[in-house]
């Protein structure tokens, strides 16, 4: 076995094992080993590694940034085994982080959501796509969360949603309001009434029987989107749009009451399942009226003189 290939393969065995997921890594680091022997090298070089990250050519700079952050980790652990291993350095390719524009869900528009979401046929799947984008919009979970979770994820009796593989491979509990959990149990129990054999332990289940996927529910949403009239040429609302709804109404709702949003904002991180306050912090910054708020706020504090 070519030994860049099997330490590769010890590479990923070890960081697995760890917890770490490394799909993408998975898929380019045999491709890497690949360009370096068809090169005649025996180890990474920085050149070469930076030459491989850099296709396709007409790539954008931040697709290069994150292939050659795969190279740089492998290039790390093989460093340990084979000094003569050379690490390519950070920052070669410029990156920008984009983050798509949100749409602000309004009360309004997720109550007109869930009632064009019963129009949906079979009855399954409108049962599901309603409960589902409603847990979204009270929950503030992540799409991908929600349609991962199984049965015993659920806890209807407590009220609480365990999430096993969020972001990072991390695990979170998700406290439920009464109403919510009355919602999902009226959920279930129309979706065992329809299906009583399913084919998958998933909680939201298609009228097959099968589990949702990310890229069905997105189509519905822009089905249903495109009924009630908020999507445009320039306005796409998303599933994920409604996480972010919930966490700006939050801060919206405290900045309002003059709660202390710096004493507060572990909450809601720990609660939407970020890594770092920071991450929540973002959302200050990504509405008008929050910031408007917050400027009035300074406004008081400092009697206008910044």
């Amino acid at each position: 076995m070519n030994t860049l290939r099997a330490q590769v393969e010890d590479y990923l065995r070890l960081r697995r094992a760890l917890g770490f997921k490394l799909e993408r890594a998975g898929l380019l680091l045999p491709q890497l080993v690949a360009y370096l022997d068809a090169a005649g090298a025996t180890t990474v070089t920085s050149d070469l590694a930076i030459a491989w990250a850099r296709l396709p050519e007409r790539a954008q700079p931040n697709h290069w940034a994150a292939r050659l952050a795969v190279a740089r980790g492998f290039a790390r652990y093989l460093q340990a085994i084979h000094p003569a291993t050379e690490v390519p350095p950070a920052g070669v390719f410029p990156t920008r982080r984009h983050r798509p524009t949100p749409y602000l869900w309004s009360a309004v528009d997720i109550r007109l959501l869930l009632e064009t979401t019963r129009s949906l046929r079979p009855r399954l799947r409108a049962a599901a796509h309603e409960a589902l984008f409603g847990l979204l919009a009270v929950s503030g979970m992540r799409l991908g969360e929600a349609v991962g979770l199984h049965r015993d994820d659920v806890d209807l009796g407590h009220g609480v949603i365990t999430i096993r593989h969020a972001k990072f491979d991390r695990s979170r509990l998700v406290p439920l309001h009464p109403t919510a959990t009355m919602a999902l149990r009226g959920y279930a129990i129309e979706r065992d009434q329809l299906c009583p054999r399913p084919r998958s332990e998933a909680f939201f289940l298609t009228s097959r029987g099968t589990s949702l996927n990310r890229s069905d529910v997105d189509k519905t949403l822009r089905q249903l989107t495109t009924t009630m009239g908020i999507r445009t040429a320039t306005v796409h609302p998303r599933a994920h749009d409604l996480r972010h709804a919930l966490a700006v109404h939050t801060l919206l709702g405290w900045m309002r009451d003059g709660v202390n949003v710096d004493e507060h904002i572990g909450v809601l991180s720990t609660y939407l399942g970020h890594v770092a306050p920071a991450d929540t912090y973002w959302y200050l910054s990504a509405t008008p009226e929050l910031m408007a708020l917050a400027a009035e706020r300074l406004d008081v504090r400092f009697g206008g003189q910044r």
